[in-house]
C-alpha cells in the first residue's frame, strides 16, 4: 500500500524573520501569532507577556523588526506604534510580582502566553512562541529558539511586551526613586542591589527573589503578599548565608543575566 505524503512546505531564507510565518500561512495554517515576554529575569516589577498578529504581505512595513533586546529605545518606540497601527490583532498581559511570588515565575510565564493568546480577537492558526513549548494553547504551537530574531510576529510580539514594560518601570521610578527603575528596569544591576541592600524592597520587588529576601531579612521586613514555599526566599533563610553574601552573589548573577536578557 502506497502511503501519500502532502507535499513538503519550503521556508524561502530570503523572507528573512518573515519566512516562518509566511510559510505557515501558504500551507492554510494562518494566521500565525507570536508570543514574547519581557522582565522574566528581573527581580523587580511586573512580567509582561504580548501575542501579535501581523497582516500576511506587510513585511516591508516593518523593515528592521529584530528581537527588541537588539533595537535602540527610539527604534522600539517607533516599531512599538508601528505595530499598533498595522497588526492585525495583539494584546498584551500584565503579571504581577504578587502572582509571581505566589505561583512562580516559570509557571506565571506560560500562564501569561495562555492568556495573551486567548486575549486576542482574531482566533490564530498557528502559535509561535519563543524559545520553550507552551502547552494548553487554543491553536498547534511550536517553540521557535531565539523566535525573537527568527519569526517576525515574535519580534513584534517582544516589542509591544518590552516597551509596555518599560513604560511601567518608569511610572515605579517616580514612585520610588531611590531604586532607580528608570536605569536598570528591575534588573539585578549592582546599583540596583546597593539600594536593596540600603532600604530594603518594596513592593513592587519580587520577594522570592534571593536577593530581594536577603533584603527584607537584613531590615526585617515581610512581604506585603504571599510567597510560595519553596521559593527562593526560603532557601536564603535556610542555608545560613549572610544577607551580604547574598547580595554579592545576587549582584553577580544579576549583572550576567542582565547582559545576556535585557541591558
Amino acid at each position: 500500500m502506497t502511503m501519500l505524503m502532502p507535499p513538503r512546505a519550503v521556508v524561502r531564507g530570503s523572507s528573512g524573520n518573515w519566512a516562518l510565518q509566511s510559510t505557515l500561512e501558504r500551507r492554510g495554517l494562518g494566521p500565525v501569532a507570536g508570543v514574547d515576554e519581557a522582565g522574566r529575569g528581573s527581580c523587580a516589577g511586573p512580567l509582561v507577556i504580548a501575542a501579535c498578529v501581523l497582516r500576511p504581505g506587510d513585511a516591508a512595513r516593518f523593515e528592521g523588526l529584530n528581537d527588541s533586546k537588539l533595537m535602540t529605545a527610539a527604534a522600539r518606540d517607533r516599531m512599538y506604534d508601528l505595530v499598533r497601527k498595522r497588526a492585525l490583532d495583539h494584546s498584551v498581559i500584565v503579571v504581577s510580582p504578587a502572582e509571581i511570588d505566589a505561583l512562580g515565575i516559570h509557571v506565571m510565564n506560560i500562564e501569561g502566553m495562555r492568556r495573551a493568546v486567548a486575549q486576542l480577537s482574531t482566533q490564530p492558526g498557528y502559535v509561535l512562541t519563543d524559545g520553550f513549548k507552551v502547552p494548553g494553547m487554543p491553536a498547534p504551537s511550536v517553540a521557535v529558539i531565539k523566535g525573537d530574531q527568527a519569526a517576525a510576529c515574535v519580534a513584534a510580539a517582544s516589542v509591544l511586551a518590552k516597551v509596555t514594560r518599560d513604560r511601567i518601570m518608569a511610572e515605579l521610578h517616580e514612585q520610588h526613586p531611590e531604586y532607580a527603575f528608570n536605569v536598570h528596569k528591575g534588573y539585578c544591576t549592582a546599583e540596583h542591589t546597593a539600594a536593596l541592600m540600603e532600604h530594603g524592597p518594596c513592593a513592587e520587588h519580587r520577594w522570592s527573589w534571593v536577593n530581594v529576601a536577603a533584603a527584607a531579612q537584613k531590615h526585617r521586613l515581610a512581604a506585603p503578599h504571599r510567597v510560595a514555599r519553596g521559593m527562593a526566599a526560603t532557601a536564603v533563610v535556610q542555608n545560613g548565608a549572610s544577607p551580604d553574601d547574598i547580595g554579592e552573589l545576587a549582584t553577580r548573577e544579576g549583572a550576567e543575566q542582565m547582559t545576556r536578557a535585557e541591558a
